[in-house]
């Protein structure tokens, strides 16, 4: 479709070849030629955006001519076909979706610099310099429209008319509109700008017009439309940098694009009524138009600025200037002077659990933990803790700093919708200074009244004055635009008694006094104390907080009080690392095998039950980390801790009750005869001691595994897991491995009813394969003229579900024929727990006891400990006794007391939450809800699982099962984008897994399915 010409696809055996195109008879030839050598010019420049090139004819000729039935002569071409999708078609507009279309447009725009050509001179009705001339046609809009693009027009011809002889001008696109930027959107990748068609609108007029065109149409439909916007402007800038008066004429010729858009749609729907595609972004425009007019004027250009590296709000660089200057002329905001008296900061940020904790683990009343918030209860907590930590400094003032990412703010009034998603308003604008209620509150600096409110809503400031004061000495004086303003939240009821819009107030005056948590929207009692260089228009009240993907503008608009109130600097300090000096010093210091999670790494502080939190405060619902297995910092599971570490701490050479109950109490949940338990630390050391036991039982050496296997990051069993020595950097199987085929219901060879003893033939072969040519024959004699171990396997290593196998769940009956075989060989049977276990399958405690066997070993690991380093071996009395052979075996902290009592409290945790049941009702409603999505999308190959320990198998093609390890990647990190935290794992690296904490909930889990559904319809299983 097409405003002007009649266009034609034409297509061969291989797919379009060309575009036929019957051009407007209002467009000369020379107009046509026009766009031929512009696009030839594009193509010279070799930029990575491609555009039609032209076909000629026969004859030779790029622009042919045929008579029309109405008599007119008609201009026909041809051009290439450009492959790739409308970005109007595209879901969704990423960060580095929008960032990219920036950059391409700027490199075109940059080679348009050097473009002239004798018919660039066009009057077109859709040139921005026109936009003063839309009043012509404002009787098409109807009355209450028409006052929103009439406002536009006038500014646009009081204010940015006079300012358009000093901006740069060339030949420009003049259409960059989503229907005319192509984007590549292959399988598993992230979609990408490749292309620009329809050079139609090609003039000469200033190149930010082609920017602000561009924003015009990737702001349509979103949420955030400025924050899309201020995307595509840092790709620009960075591919061709704007001048200062480019910015701040960018968003008026943004919305004069709307309005022409929307004028132009009238018109053109009065003249050719029947053509739908005249008025396809219409709709769109006008709502776009109107949610603009709701949004404080300056904020597009406070945003724009930011995103081209300018201060966004450049009057707060006179005023931090001025105050700097006058530091010592400023008054006290407290009676005593904070700076008088002794003080201390309250660190109140994310990776302080003390104070965080109020905001995570008591919930509003009625409320849930995923609502979060300060209640009552919790707000006298959080005012215990703040006055008793300035009573043990003996200080009279609390310091809450500026620039801090907190917590506390969880309630949905600080929740900021963003383009791509929303996002917790968690960034501090304030300086807090805590004191008891009653404080007076002093004006530091003249001003007069501007505007009070009791903000009285839950978590608001309560009772809040705000004051108006003129920048002293000011060069902005002239321009009218010298003021600036100072917040005071937390007061009183009583201090807004006697106010009045304009009352004067004098350096020293009192404002009003703190109010207590009664009436100061729920808070420890304290000054919220904030500059505030543009007020947009607001009165009695202003944001506190900022969301931390626009920290830099609000912390613009908002500059550091303490260049008023004059506390130490040093102190106030804000500790947030950034991500690249982070990744700099693991670089330096940290070995390169160790890998980072995600294409864009996570700096995280804290974690509380299923989710975690980054240095900004944002919240990460955690699926994947199954090691805090009833939960991130278990409050149950952190005192016992807490407890036992500060009374004692020491090995298992000394006897102690905690060590005998735990064990107790671990094998008491399993079967006889596992009764014998050996502490140790982690997974890893009781995998590595299970073989042990295992040899010294048996006197035999090999070992039989499954393939894509991984049991633990020693040097024994790194070569039994081929995961890892099958993989990257591996050396391939020792002599005495024997890798039998993965029981993959799926993927594997043997699929249906029955599959299970079929699959365990595979153990019988390599028992075979071991009699044969045991690896122990070529061993020397040992020192004790003992015969040579026994040509039989010593151990078969099973993980009882399989997790870096791709959360394989075993066919009935496997284990059970295994185990047959293995024991009547002489092996031993190890059931690997450490992903598993601890009610993770929600029907059964253990997974092995799924498949109804009885394992001779059972090895345990992470979520033993929750976290702490805790792992155990368990076996039988009789292997326990073949293994003490005279070698003491003994572990420096294993079984210590504080692992065990924190090993006791996670049992209790699970015991008394119901754990194990929770697991098993979540997890048929996560898998149920996968198992929808496969039906619904031909990328899901399988959905596999057992309680909360699920597996989503992506394929590019179901027939073949070819792995889509691509996509799964992909999706990963876009489910990471949304706020969710998955993993991959699989041979093939192409399943999903999600193994979250036993409190992942049914709301978590519905959440994780909307948006996995969301994304894998991003996520074509083959390229577009």
């Amino acid at each position: 479709p097409s405003e002007r010409d009649q266009n034609f696809l034409i297509s061969g055996a291989a797919g379009p070849l060309a575009v036929l195109k019957i051009a407007n008879p209002s467009d000369t030839e020379a107009i046509l030629a026009f766009q031929h050598a512009a696009i030839a010019h594009l193509a010279r420049h070799a930029l990575a955006l491609a555009v039609p090139t032209v076909i000629r004819s026969r004859s030779g000729d790029a622009i042919s001519s045929i008579a029309g039935a109405d008599g007119r002569t008609y201009f026909v071409r041809a051009l290439s076909y450009v492959p790739g999708s409308c970005l109007a078609d595209v879901r969704p507009h990423s960060r580095e979706l929008l960032r990219g279309l920036g950059a391409r447009l700027g490199e075109m725009d940059r080679a348009f610099a050097s473009f002239t050509h004798p018919a660039m001179h066009r009057d077109l009705p859709w040139d921005l310099r026109r936009t003063g001339r839309l009043v012509e046609h404002l009787d098409l809009i109807d009355r209450e429209r028409r006052r929103l693009v009439e406002q536009i027009v006038s500014r646009f011809q009081t204010t940015i008319e006079p300012r358009l002889a000093g901006l740069r001008a060339s030949v420009i696109h003049n259409d960059w509109n989503d229907f005319n930027i192509l984007v590549a959107t292959a399988a598993g990748e992230d979609p990408r700008v490749v292309g620009a068609i329809d050079f139609g609108d090609l003039l000469h007029s200033y190149r930010i017009c082609d920017l602000a065109i561009a924003l015009a149409y990737v702001a349509l439909g979103k949420s955030d439309p400025i924050g899309a916007a201020s995307e595509v402007v840092r790709g620009y800038h960075g591919s061709y940098p704007l001048d200062e008066l480019e910015v701040e004429v960018l968003f008026d010729l943004m919305r004069g694009r709307l309005a022409t858009s929307v004028v132009m749609a009238a018109r053109q729907r009065a003249a050719v009524p029947d053509n739908a595609y005249l008025g396809v972004s219409e709709a769109q425009a006008w709502q776009l138009l109107e949610s603009l007019e709701t949004m404080p004027g300056a904020w597009p250009r406070y945003a724009f600025r930011d995103a081209c590296g300018l201060t966004p709000c450049p009057k707060s660089l006179v005023l931090v200037r001025s105050l700097e200057q006058r530091r010592d002329e400023m008054g006290p905001v407290l009676a005593p002077d904070p700076r008088a008296v002794r003080s201390i900061v309250i660190d109140l940020g994310v990776g302080n659990a003390e104070f965080s904790d109020l905001s995570l683990s008591l919930p509003p009343e009625g409320g849930s933990h995923e609502e979060g918030g300060i209640h009552e209860a919790a707000a006298r907590t959080l005012t215990g803790l703040v006055f008793g930590a300035m009573r043990q400094a003996g200080a009279q003032l609390g310091i809450g700093r500026y620039d801090e990412a907190r917590l506390a703010y969880r309630s949905e009034s600080f929740r900021r919708a963003l383009f791509d998603g929303s996002s917790w308003r968690t960034v501090h604008l304030g300086l807090d200074l805590f004191a008891e209620p009653g404080t007076p509150v002093l004006a530091p600096l003249d001003g007069v009244i501007h505007s009070f409110r009791n903000n009285a809503a839950a978590l608001d400031y309560g009772p809040t004055v705000i004051v108006e004061h003129q920048i002293p000495d000011s060069t902005l004086s002239a321009s009218g635009d010298a003021s600036f303003f100072t917040l005071y939240g937390h007061l009183s009821v009583e201090s807004l008694d006697g106010l009045f819009r304009g009352k004067r107030v004098k350096r020293g005056d009192r404002i009003g006094a703190l109010g207590d948590v009664d009436v100061n929207g729920g808070w420890p009692p304290h000054l919220h104390f904030q500059i505030i260089c543009d007020l947009f228009d607001m009165e009695g009240d202003f944001p506190g907080v900022a969301a931390p993907e626009e920290r830099t503008i609000w912390l613009s608009i908002c500059p550091d009080p303490n260049s008023m109130v004059g506390l130490r600097r040093d102190a106030l300090l804000s500790d947030r690392p950034a991500v690249e000096d982070l990744l700099a010093r693991r670089h330096d210091h940290i070995g390169p095998s160790l890998s980072v999670a995600y294409r864009r790494p996570l700096v995280i502080l804290r974690g509380y039950r299923q989710y975690l939190y980054d240095q900004d405060g944002r919240m990460f619902l955690d699926a994947v980390n199954n090691v805090p297995h009833v939960g991130h910092c278990h409050p149950r599971v952190i005192r016992a801790g807490q407890r036992q570490i500060a009374t004692l701490n020491t090995n298992t050479r000394y006897l102690h009750p905690l060590l005998t109950e735990y064990a107790a109490r671990l094998t008491a949940t399993l079967p006889a005869p596992l009764r014998v338990c050996f502490f140790v630390n982690s997974g890893s050391e009781a995998n590595e001691l299970a073989l042990r036991i295992a040899r010294a039982h048996t006197r035999a050496r090999d070992v039989i595994v499954v393939e894509g296997a991984y049991h633990g990051n020693t040097s024994t069993l790194v070569e039994i897991s081929p995961y890892k020595f099958d993989g990257p950097g591996g050396s391939g199987k020792a002599g005495y491995v024997q890798t039998v085929c993965m029981p993959d219901p799926y993927r594997g060879p043997h699929r249906g009813q029955g599959t299970g003893p079929r699959y365990a033939r595979h153990v019988a072969e390599a028992i075979e394969r071991i009699r044969a040519e045991p690896s122990s024959k070529n061993l020397p004699p040992n020192h004790r003229d003992e015969p040579p171990p026994a040509a039989r396997p010593a151990a078969f290593f099973c993980e009882s579900l399989l997790s870096c196998g791709g959360q394989i769940v075993l066919p009935d009956g496997y284990l059970a024929e295994a185990y047959r075989l293995v024991r009547e060989a002489g092996g031993v049977c190890v059931a690997d727990e450490v992903q598993v276990g601890l009610g993770r399958v929600g029907t059964h405690f253990w997974g092995f006891e799924t498949q109804k066997v009885v394992p001779d070993i059972v090895v345990l690991g992470k979520p033993l400990g929750n976290g702490h380093p805790l792992g155990a071996v368990i076996t039988t009395p009789e292997l326990a006794a073949s293994f003490a052979t005279g070698m003491e075996f003994f572990s420096t902290f294993g079984g210590n007391p504080v692992s065990c009592a924190i090993g006791l409290a996670v049992l209790d945790v699970i015991r008394d939450e119901g754990l194990q049941e929770h697991a098993r009702r979540v997890g048929e409603r996560l898998l149920a809800g996968l198992k929808d999505l496969a039906c619904q999308h031909a990328i899901v190959g399988d959905v596999r699982g057992r309680g909360l320990f699920a597996g989503i198998e992506l394929v590019a093609d179901r027939e073949t099962r070819a792995p889509a390890a691509r996509q799964a990647s992909y999706v990963i990190n876009r489910m990471r984008d949304r706020g969710i935290l998955v993993s991959t794992d699989g041979p093939l690296h192409n399943v999903i897994k999600v193994k979250p904490p036993l409190v992942f909930s049914p709301a978590d889990a519905d959440r994780l399915i909307e948006t996995l559904d969301t994304i894998l319809h991003e996520t074509p299983a083959q390229p577009a």
